[in-house]
């Protein structure tokens, strides 16, 4: 199993909206709204040999209202 946080930057206005339909696609096991340079923290579980950039591309990067994302790669949990 894969573990991966995405950080993710909405366009203004739009964090509630682009938490919600990455909900609702139902592919983050947690969405967390943050302060700073980004608005929203994802996490996300994929099986192992699944491509990241295929997923964050594909999956997370077609959420409307989303204006950039920075993807966090995990190794192991302590």
């Amino acid at each position: 199993m894969q573990v991966l946080f995405v950080q993710v930057k909405c366009e203004l206005g739009k964090s509630y909206e682009v938490a919600s339909l990455i909900a609702d696609k139902e592919i983050a096991s947690e969405i967390y709204s943050t302060a700073g340079e980004f608005d929203l923290l994802a996490k996300f579980y994929l099986e192992d040999g699944v491509d990241i950039g295929h997923f964050v591309n594909e999956q997370v990067h077609s959420v409307g209202g989303i204006r950039d994302t920075y993807t966090i790669m995990t190794f192991r949990a302590f």
